[in-house]
């Protein structure tokens, strides 16, 4: 049974950062890209960054960009996401998906998804 398991989410004030990780168990992830989604409450779940196999290719939403970094350790199966100068509008429940195509995963196709974590910003 795949599992993707997020944690590192919490509270903070705006301007702050947090770090999230995704760690992977079940099977291998060779050549799986990885990535993360956001949702907030009243919307729909959102595209925030993706990173290939490789690690050679990332993707951001145009609202984190310059802000948030996604990395991986493939060794470890784990993937993160670090963010940095957060505002209110960060604010929700963070998703980590695998997928081995990655524009099945920026598209929210992924075949894998964990349960999510919270993220929640004070202004």
């Amino acid at each position: 049974q795949v599992q993707l398991v997020e944690s590192g989410g919490g509270s903070v004030q705006a301007g702050g950062s947090l770090r999230l990780s995704c760690t992977a168990s079940g099977r291998t992830f060779s050549n799986y890209a990885m990535g993360w989604f956001r949702q907030a409450p009243g919307n729909e779940r959102e595209f925030v960054a993706g990173i290939s196999w490789s690690r050679s290719s990332t993707y951001y939403a145009d609202s984190v960009k310059d802000r948030f970094t996604i990395s991986r350790e493939n060794a470890k199966n784990t993937a993160y996401l670090q963010m940095n100068s957060l505002k209110p509008e960060d604010a929700g429940v963070y998703y980590c998906t695998a997928d081995p195509e990655m524009l099945k995963l920026r598209l929210g196709r992924s075949s894998d998804w964990g349960q999510g974590t919270q993220v929640t910003v004070s202004s």
